[in-house]
C-alpha cells in the first residue's frame, strides 16, 4: 500500500509540477510560519497558481464565489462580512442548535442494542440541519437536508479521490438555493452587483460544502479519538479532547497563498508571485506540543497560544470564519454522543480518514461488541484500505488530469475577471 501512496504522490507532482514553497520547509522554518502567514503580502488566493485549478475543480460549481478562493478586494470583503454576520450567534445558541440536531439524528439509532455506523456519515446530517437553520432561520426540511448531505458527501468523496465528481447531484442543491433566493425566502443575500446565481454559489461553497464537510470530518476524528479515552462531559474536558484531536488530525492540510510583494523571513526573501504552501500538520508537529502522542491532558500544562497550534488558521490571514461558533458546536455534539453511547472501533485512524470512521455505538450501560467483532472490523478495514488506495490512485490521477485540462481558475482570470 505504501508503494501505491508513493506512486500517487509522484503522479500528482509530475502532473502539477513542483510549484510552491513549503512552509515550514528548507527555505522558511517553523519559527517564521505564523509571521509569514500573517504578512500582508501573503494575500493572493487563486490567481497565478496552477494548483488553484485543482481546488476549483473539486469545489465546483461556482468556485469563483467560494470565500476562501476570492482574491482580496471589495468582493472578498463583502462576502466575508456576510459570512461573519451569519455565524455571529451567541454561544448559547450555537450549543442549542448543535445539541438539538444531534439528538434528532441519534434518535434514529436503536436505544437497546449496538449499532454499526460510519461516524462521518452519521453526523453529516447534523451539520446540514445546523447550517440550513443558520442561513434560512428555519428548521431544515428533510428534502433540503438530503440535498445538502448528497452535495457535501460528493465534494469530500471526490477530494479524497474515492469517486469522480457528480455535478448533477451538486447542481440540484444549487437550484434549490437559487429558487429560495429568487422567491425571497432566503434571508442571506449578497448585495448588488452580486447576482442571485452568485449568491447561490456562495452559500453552497461556504456553508453547504466547506462547513458541513469540515464539521463532519472533525466529529468523526473526535469520536474515534474518544475510543478508549475516559473523559467526563465537562466543558473543560471536552475542549481538551477536541483540541488534542485537532492537533493530531488537523482539518486543514495545506493552504496556498500567492505573494503580492516580496516577503523576508530570516535570511530568505521570497519574491512577489511566489506560491507559499502552508502545511498545518507539519507546523503543529513543531514546538512544545510537537509529538505524535494523543494526550489531551497536555492542555492542562501548555497554553494554546504558546504551542504551534492553529486549528482554525491564522487570524491575520483568512482564519476560519466559524472559529467562534465551531468549537462550541463540536463540544455540544460530542457531549450528546458520549452521553448516550460508548464508542468502539478497531480501524486505522489517519488524518485523511477515507474509511469515514467505521465504529460501533452502544447505548451507555449495555455490553459493547465482542472482541471477535472488533478483530473482524480491523481485518475488513485493512482489506478495504488496500482497495481504496488503488481507487484513489486511479480516480485521483484522472481528476488531476481533467482539472488541468479544464483550467477553471486560469481560464476565469484570463477572461479579465476581477
Amino acid at each position: 500500500m505504501n508503494t501505491v501512496v508513493r506512486l500517487r504522490e509522484w503522479i500528482f507532482q509530475r502532473v502539477n509540477g513542483t510549484e510552491g514553497i513549503p512552509v515550514p520547509g528548507p527555505l522558511i522554518g517553523a519559527e517564521h510560519f505564523e509571521r509569514v502567514y500573517s504578512d500582508p503580502a501573503a494575500n493572493g488566493r487563486s490567481r497565478g497558481a496552477g494548483l488553484s485549478d485543482l481546488f476549483w475543480y473539486w469545489l465546483a460549481p461556482g468556485p469563483q464565489m467560494h470565500q476562501e478562493h476570492l482574491e482580496p478586494g471589495d468582493r472578498y470583503q463583502t462576502v466575508a462580512r456576510t459570512t461573519r454576520k451569519v455565524l455571529a450567534v451567541p454561544h448559547t445558541r450555537s450549543d442549542e442548535l448543535a445539541t438539538a440536531a444531534t439528538r434528532r439524528i441519534l434518535d434514529r439509532l436503536p436505544p437497546d442494542r449496538t449499532s454499526f455506523t460510519r461516524l462521518r456519515d452519521l453526523l453529516m446530517p447534523v451539520w446540514a440541519e445546523v447550517f440550513h437553520e443558520l442561513v434560512f432561520a428555519e428548521a431544515c426540511p428533510r428534502a433540503a437536508r438530503d440535498l445538502i448531505v448528497a452535495n457535501a458527501d460528493d465534494v469530500v468523496t471526490a477530494l479524497k479521490g474515492l469517486s469522480l465528481r457528480h455535478m448533477r447531484r451538486r447542481d440540484r442543491l444549487t437550484r434549490y438555493l437559487l429558487g429560495r433566493i429568487e422567491a425571497g425566502t432566503c434571508p442571506v443575500v449578497l448585495p448588488p452587483p452580486f447576482t442571485a446565481q452568485e449568491t447561490a454559489w456562495y452559500l453552497q461553497g461556504a456553508f453547504f460544502n466547506t462547513a458541513v464537510v469540515q464539521m463532519s470530518e472533525a466529529m468523526a476524528h473526535i469520536l474515534l479519538c474518544a475510543v478508549g479515552y475516559r473523559t467526563d462531559l465537562s466543558d473543560e474536558s471536552l475542549d481538551r479532547l477536541i483540541d488534542e484531536t485537532l492537533r493530531v488530525h488537523p482539518l486543514f492540510g495545506i493552504a496556498h497563498r500567492i505573494t503580492s510583494a516580496p516577503i523576508t523571513a530570516g535570511d530568505v526573501t521570497v519574491p512577489a508571485g511566489s506560491v507559499l504552501l502552508f502545511n498545518y500538520l507539519a507546523f503543529q508537529r513543531t514546538g512544545p506540543a510537537g509529538d505524535d502522542v494523543f494526550d489531551p491532558t497536555r492542555w492542562e500544562k501548555i497554553k494554546r497560544r504558546e504551542a504551534h497550534f492553529i486549528p482554525y488558521g491564522v487570524t491575520a490571514n483568512r482564519a476560519c470564519p466559524a472559529r467562534g461558533a465551531a468549537p462550541v458546536m463540536l463540544r455540544a455534539a460530542t457531549r450528546e454522543v458520549l452521553r448516550r453511547f460508548t464508542i468502539a472501533s478497531s480501524v486505522r485512524h489517519t488524518r485523511s480518514l477515507p474509511s469515514r470512521g467505521p465504529a460501533y455505538l452502544t447505548p451507555v450501560g449495555r455490553p459493547g461488541p465482542a472482541a471477535g467483532r472488533l478483530r473482524a472490523l480491523r481485518r475488513s478495514d485493512a482489506v478495504a484500505d488496500a482497495g481504496r488506495s488503488v481507487k484513489q490512485l486511479v480516480l485521483g490521477t484522472w481528476m488531476v488530469l481533467d482539472a488541468r485540462r479544464q483550467r477553471l481558475c486560469a481560464t476565469y482570470f484570463e477572461e479579465a475577471r476581477p
